[in-house]
């Protein structure tokens, strides 16, 4: 890990002059505009793909990218869901899918996930994604991550918080699909967005 140790020191001398005022206000202050959900894969990083700066994206990030619906009781995406709607008070919240997903995958080419099945629990998650995605008995992985998307914007209204916000204007959903090969997004047809609350 010393290309950590190098990339911590190069980040202090040369990054953090330059954005030490940023820094001073983000010690006070926490105002994120967006909550960012997306997958946990390494190649998608989205103060990267969106130029952002610290402070601007709240993220959560799961395997494929999914967000279970609402249900009684707790776990740490509904918990970061509220945190974010409820207290921070986003205005827009981006559901991120990606090409070359290995949990979309997994899915689509029926992978044996039996080795892993806190992974094959989790992915239950997308169920109702890989049946609108099947066609004549097959999975094509471009249009599973899509569905998936979808899917999980579906989901996140379920969420009290998001549904209270929904109902007043207060946030959007947005759904995307970010291209790992050509650094495209592409932002999915939107669904029901009421205007923002003045």
């Amino acid at each position: 890990m010393p290309h950590f140790a190098e990339g911590i020191a190069r980040f202090q001398r040369e990054v953090f002059p330059a954005k030490a005022g940023l820094f001073a206000r983000l010690a006070t202050a926490h105002r994120p505009g967006t909550l960012f959900i997306g997958c946990s894969d390494a190649r998608v990083v989205p103060e990267l793909i969106t130029q952002t700066d610290p402070g601007e994206l709240f993220v959560i990030r799961t395997a494929g990218n999914l967000v279970p619906a609402h249900t009684p009781g707790t776990d740490g995406v509904t918990a970061g869901v509220e945190y974010a709607v409820g207290v921070l008070g986003v205005r827009d919240i981006v559901v991120c899918g990606h090409s070359a997903c290995g949990a979309m995958t997994a899915l689509a080419e029926g992978h044996d996930l039996s080795a892993a099945p806190a992974v094959a629990a989790w992915l239950r998650h997308a169920d109702a994604s890989l049946a609108r995605a099947a066609v004549g008995g097959t999975v094509d992985v471009a249009a599973l991550v899509r569905e998936n998307v979808a899917a999980q914007l579906a989901n996140l209204a379920t969420h009290p918080s998001v549904a209270r916000a929904l109902a007043t204007g207060e946030v959007r959903l947005h759904g995307w699909v970010f291209d790992i090969a050509d650094g495209t997004v592409e932002e999915l047809p939107a669904t029901a967005r009421p205007p923002l609350a003045a």
